[in-house]
Protein backbone atom coordinates (compact mmCIF):
# COMPACT_ATOMS: atom_id res chain seq x y z
CA UNK A 1 0.00 0.00 0.00
CA UNK A 2 1.23 3.25 -0.70
CA UNK A 3 0.97 6.23 1.86
CA UNK A 4 0.55 9.32 0.99
CA UNK A 5 0.69 12.85 3.48
CA UNK A 6 -0.60 16.38 2.75
CA UNK A 7 0.50 18.63 5.53
CA UNK A 8 -1.36 21.97 5.74
CA UNK A 9 -0.07 25.35 7.82
CA UNK A 10 3.09 23.32 8.83
CA UNK A 11 5.38 20.66 8.46
CA UNK A 12 5.19 16.89 9.83
CA UNK A 13 7.91 15.35 11.46
CA UNK A 14 9.30 11.76 10.75
CA UNK A 15 8.55 10.55 13.97
CA UNK A 16 4.91 11.64 13.40
CA UNK A 17 5.07 9.81 9.83
CA UNK A 18 6.20 6.95 11.31
CA UNK A 19 3.36 6.66 13.94
CA UNK A 20 0.72 7.08 10.46
CA UNK A 21 2.26 4.07 8.29
CA UNK A 22 2.86 1.70 11.65
CA UNK A 23 -0.72 2.00 11.90
CA UNK A 24 -1.90 2.06 8.41
CA UNK A 25 0.27 -1.10 7.45
CA UNK A 26 -1.71 -3.17 10.63
CA UNK A 27 -5.30 -2.16 8.67
CA UNK A 28 -4.33 -4.48 6.02
CA UNK A 29 -5.58 -7.39 7.85
CA UNK A 30 -8.88 -6.11 7.56
CA UNK A 31 -8.69 -5.70 4.15
CA UNK A 32 -5.86 -6.62 1.79
CA UNK A 33 -6.66 -4.91 -1.32
CA UNK A 34 -5.87 -1.17 -0.05
CA UNK A 35 -4.50 0.48 -3.44
CA UNK A 36 -3.59 4.01 -1.53
CA UNK A 37 -3.96 6.02 1.31
CA UNK A 38 -3.64 9.93 1.55
CA UNK A 39 -3.50 11.40 4.98
CA UNK A 40 -4.37 15.01 5.01
CA UNK A 41 -2.95 16.46 8.62
CA UNK A 42 -4.37 20.21 9.30
CA UNK A 43 -3.71 22.79 11.83
CA UNK A 44 -7.19 24.93 12.59
CA UNK A 45 -7.47 27.77 14.68
CA UNK A 46 -10.40 27.39 16.61
CA UNK A 47 -10.76 30.77 18.83
CA UNK A 48 -7.58 30.16 21.17
CA UNK A 49 -7.53 26.19 20.54
CA UNK A 50 -5.29 24.90 17.79
CA UNK A 51 -7.33 21.62 16.59
CA UNK A 52 -5.32 19.01 14.80
CA UNK A 53 -7.60 17.65 12.20
CA UNK A 54 -6.42 14.47 10.42
CA UNK A 55 -8.72 13.05 6.86
CA UNK A 56 -8.01 10.44 5.26
CA UNK A 57 -8.57 9.03 2.15
CA UNK A 58 -8.34 5.27 1.13
CA UNK A 59 -8.54 3.77 -2.14
CA UNK A 60 -9.83 0.41 -2.13
CA UNK A 61 -10.84 -1.57 -5.76
CA UNK A 62 -14.72 -0.22 -6.64
CA UNK A 63 -14.82 3.13 -3.99
CA UNK A 64 -13.09 5.39 -1.92
CA UNK A 65 -13.35 5.60 1.95
CA UNK A 66 -13.12 8.87 4.09
CA UNK A 67 -12.52 9.42 8.10
CA UNK A 68 -12.12 12.86 9.05
CA UNK A 69 -11.29 13.29 13.02
CA UNK A 70 -9.91 15.97 15.12
CA UNK A 71 -8.38 16.44 18.61
CA UNK A 72 -5.74 17.98 20.66
CA UNK A 73 -3.20 15.54 19.14
CA UNK A 74 -2.28 14.57 16.03
CA UNK A 75 -2.27 11.27 17.05
CA UNK A 76 -5.27 10.90 18.97
CA UNK A 77 -7.09 12.25 16.05
CA UNK A 78 -5.44 9.98 13.77
CA UNK A 79 -6.35 6.61 16.03
CA UNK A 80 -10.56 7.97 16.16
CA UNK A 81 -10.23 8.35 12.16
CA UNK A 82 -8.37 5.08 11.60
CA UNK A 83 -11.12 3.47 14.21
CA UNK A 84 -13.80 4.39 11.55
CA UNK A 85 -11.51 3.26 8.28
CA UNK A 86 -11.57 -0.40 9.97
CA UNK A 87 -14.90 -0.06 10.32
CA UNK A 88 -15.80 0.69 6.97
CA UNK A 89 -13.41 -1.97 5.82
CA UNK A 90 -14.87 -4.37 7.91
CA UNK A 91 -18.28 -3.84 6.45
CA UNK A 92 -16.79 -3.91 2.78
CA UNK A 93 -14.79 -6.55 3.58
CA UNK A 94 -18.44 -8.71 4.47
CA UNK A 95 -19.88 -7.55 1.46
CA UNK A 96 -17.77 -8.86 -0.63
CA UNK A 97 -17.59 -12.17 1.42
CA UNK A 98 -21.45 -12.01 1.23
CA UNK A 99 -21.62 -11.60 -2.61
CA UNK A 100 -19.23 -15.09 -3.25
Amino acid sequence: MQVTFQTVHFTADQKLKDYIEDKLQKVNKFYPKIIQSTVFLKLENSGQIKDKVVEIKMNVPGSTLVATNSDKTFEASFDDAIEIIKRQLKRLNEKSQAVR
